[in-house]
């Protein structure tokens, strides 16, 4: 990792860390301020006379006590935690985990020092006062410290996510201890709404904790509800809307045809289990685009795209096709003179101009042999006017092979009724062309290497052509084709 890296991340770490104490002793000295401002408004220390500076006096050492405690206990939570991740290295599971149990950590922190808190003044309050202000003390400092671990738990989850995120990458979300979206939105409800509307019902019923005017005491606790409400749940907003609003765009991406994209693991609730689950899918999808591409490149697009849609299997249809056969003249002197990898290239380049002549004119080039190509013109492609275009398509190999200047070659071109479908089994299946067409195709090939043109096409190819692809064509002669008893009319171009 690069200097610049290892920084960053160095720095991202040093802010978490100040944001974690920032939160942790920010939330509890305005947590302590609230519950002594409702103390006070209860007519609590004032009520136990002479003694209540005792209690205001163990109060603050103990608030401060607590800040300390706190602050060099989540510093040194952070530190354990995410100590990989300012080294710039990948944490092992055991860190990983940890990591993603910090928020729930950090809220544990809280807890323990309210409930001390919260034991220590409520047990000492019986002996400067009542029963009664004991009770009072309790429930309102235990409300407090409910509302602000809720407050801290919902923050801090914020505050780490760049190494929540980090930590993510080796402990999955449904491998990840951490609470669902449900639990979220019950934590948002008791500090929004339960927690508030717990001390108002502790205010305003029986017995009276206390002997001040309850009115202040439930403006106080509107207040403290509607800000702790507008925190907590503009926290949840953000937790919630933030990563579904990066789905939402990756799958708009991703409608439009898009398959690179990625989205961001950074939730450990059920939104982050869709976040695997859209990186996943759009991981699917581009091996399925990538397997297309490599049997289209194998079998051509239009046989890849009928597969697609009707399926792999043993069928077929009869149909009138126009065969293209091409093949290199005295190959095997020229393998025996030219090294494989050269020839090869050559070939390549070959088979290019045939793709590039056959394609252009909807054309499907079937298969290679070795050094030779056969292309059909009509399948499975219906073409309004197969001959024309294999006529075309032969005249402009030959004029690109030619002025290459590096290989000879012969071309037939032939038409008729063939097979047209898949051969094979059902473990391996071939799309080809089988009849008499091809065969034809391939031994007008075989006295094509020797016509000057080096094309020759049968008579029904240029009966059934255009006229204007005629005038590029002659008359040649009737030649004896092997293995046909009747001799085959041929024109040359």
């Amino acid at each position: 990792m690069c200097r610049s890296t290892r920084f960053t991340r160095f720095r991202i770490a040093l802010r978490t860390a100040l944001g974690f104490v920032t939160l942790g002793v920010g939330s509890s000295v305005c947590g302590a301020a609230a519950v002594a401002l409702l103390l006070v408004l209860q007519g609590l220390p004032e009520d136990l006379g002479s003694r209540n500076l005792v209690f205001v006096l163990v109060a603050a050492t103990y608030v401060g006590f607590a800040v300390i405690v706190g602050s060099l206990w989540t510093a040194f939570l952070h530190k354990r935690t995410a100590v990989w991740f300012a080294e710039g290295r990948r944490p092992d599971d055991a860190e990983a985990a940890r990591a993603l149990r910090l928020p729930a950590h950090m809220a544990m922190v809280s807890g323990i020092l309210w409930l001390a808190g919260t034991l220590l003044l409520g047990g000492i309050t019986p002996v400067l006062g009542s029963w009664m202000d004991a009770l009072a003390v309790t429930l309102t400092i235990g409300a407090g410290g409910l509302l602000t671990v809720g407050l801290i738990h919902l923050a801090a989850e914020w505050v780490g996510r760049p190494i929540l995120t980090a930590a993510l990458e080796v402990v999955p979300p449904e491998r990840a201890t951490s609470e669902s979206v449900r639990s979220r939105l019950v934590l948002t409800w008791g500090v929004a709404s339960g927690v508030p509307l717990l001390g108002v019902l502790i205010v305003a019923a029986p017995p009276d904790l206390g002997h001040a005017d309850d009115k202040a005491s439930l403006i106080m606790l509107a207040i403290v509800g509607l800000v702790s409400g507008a925190v907590g749940t503009g926290l949840l907003a953000r937790a919630v809307a933030s990563p579904l609003n990066r789905l939402r765009i990756a799958l708009d991406e991703v409608a439009r045809g898009r398959t690179d994209v990625a989205v961001r693991v950074d939730d450990t609730s059920e939104l982050g289990q869709l976040q695997v689950s859209v990186n996943s899918m759009v991981a699917g999808l581009r091996e399925r685009d990538r397997m297309r591409d490599l049997f289209g490149r194998h079998v051509g697009d239009d046989v890849a795209r009928h597969a697609l849609e009707h399926g792999a299997s043993l069928s077929g249809d009869v149909r009138a096709v126009t065969a293209l056969f091409v093949d290199v003249v005295d190959s095997t002197a020229l393998a025996s003179r030219t090294p494989p990898e050269e020839l090869v290239r050559k070939l390549n380049r070959l088979f290019a101009s045939v793709v590039t002549a056959v394609d252009a004119r909807g054309g499907l080039v079937n298969k290679f042999q070795g050094d030779a190509a056969l292309c059909v013109f009509g399948a499975p492609t219906v073409l309004a006017d197969a001959e024309t275009s294999a006529l075309s398509a032969a005249r402009a190999i030959r004029d690109a092979v030619r002025s290459a200047g590096e290989l000879d070659l012969g071309i037939g071109v032939a038409s008729g009724l063939v097979f047209a479908g898949q051969l094979g089994t059902r473990s391996r299946l071939e799309y080809t062309v089988i009849g008499d067409a091809v065969n034809e195709a391939a031994r007008l090939t075989e006295h094509a290497k020797k016509v000057p043109g080096r094309v020759l096409a049968s008579d029904a190819v240029l009966v059934a052509g255009s006229s204007g692809e005629r005038e590029h064509w002659s008359r040649y002669r009737k030649i004896r084709l092997r293995g046909r008893d009747a001799p085959t009319a041929a024109w040359t171009a």
